[in-house]
């Protein structure tokens, strides 16, 4: 076997902290990519993770390998990177992350078409509301959709994405209609919600500024297409990306409420981490969707 593929498949695996989740980044089952990790710990005579039924964790050793075989892998991608600069012919792998609903409407159909012009690069694509560690997933670009805290992230903004509050007309029948802001109190507001995440609240844009309102309801979820779902099933108040919910506002599937004070818009855009030498292919793939993405949510 590879030392080089096998060391990459161990960085994969504490990273997503999984043989499987890692072996499947690598495009490989979890026997090959356990393959690959008894490879290295054969190699050295010594055990790299920690394994229980629930939890995968490097040893003290294994840490000590990840971390100087991540610095290794990501001089070596850089020299790759810069032999594909001088040939002119970007190639290799570029690992994106994309919000749920935009990712299934807006990234993946991209994506096809990217790898059509660039046939030698690979783009691996994953789905998720969840906030993501860039540096320690090893993701290249990460596209978001909200207000990114400050960081040595590099940050592109594709374009602002209005907000709509909607509800089902069974819902509205059922409960009223809300007239103003503070109505949403008495109201089953559907939230979307992580771990540890903090209190809840909407941000409505008033003729006095923007008000921030304590909203709650009696359920939640982490995945934002759930949350249109449950709107349009008559559970409740959603708060969603207005291309999101456009098709069913104009069959009158859904209502818009408190249109004169609407949520604020959040922001589109894409993140790549912060280095000296941006991957070439890293940049071809992000201007190309920036390009493409100008106007997809407004």
């Amino acid at each position: 076997m590879s030392y080089l593929e096998s060391l990459r498949v161990f960085v994969r695996v504490v990273e997503l902290g999984s043989i499987t989740a890692g072996g499947r980044d690598m495009r490989l089952s979890p026997a090959a990519s356990s393959a690959r990790i008894r490879d290295l710990e054969e190699r050295f005579g010594v055990r790299l993770l920690n394994r229980t039924t629930r939890t995968l964790t490097p040893t003290e050793i294994g840490r000590v390998l990840y971390d100087n075989a991540r610095r290794v892998l990501a001089t070596l991608d850089e020299a790759e990177a810069a032999v594909a600069t001088a040939s002119g012919t970007p190639q290799g792998v570029v690992r994106v992350v994309a919000p749920l609903v935009a990712g299934r409407r807006l990234v993946a159909p991209l994506v096809p078409r990217f790898v059509a012009e660039n046939p030698e690069v690979q783009v691996r694509l994953r789905l998720s509301d969840r906030a993501v560690n860039m540096v320690e997933e090893g993701i290249d670009v990460a596209f978001y959709l909200g207000h990114p805290e400050e960081s040595a992230l590099i940050r592109r903004k594709i374009g602002p994405c209005p907000r709509v509050l909607v509800a089902a007309p069974a819902y509205l029948a059922a409960r009223g209609t809300p007239t103003a802001p503070e109505d949403l109190k008495a109201h089953t507001c559907l939230l979307l919600r992580f771990p540890r995440s903090p209190e809840y609240y909407w941000v409505l844009d008033t003729p006095a500024g923007p008000v921030k309102l304590m909203v709650a309801g009696g359920f939640d979820t982490d995945d934002g297409s759930v949350l249109t779902d449950w709107a349009l099933a008559g559970a409740g108040i959603a708060n969603r990306p207005r291309y999101e919910v456009a098709d069913d506002l104009a069959a009158g599937r859904l209502v818009e409420l408190l249109p004169e004070t609407p949520p604020l818009p959040v922001e589109f855009g894409v993140l790549t981490p912060h280095r000296e030498f941006l991957d070439p292919k890293v940049r071809l793939f992000v201007d190309f969707a920036v390009k493409a993405l100008k106007g997809a949510v407004a």
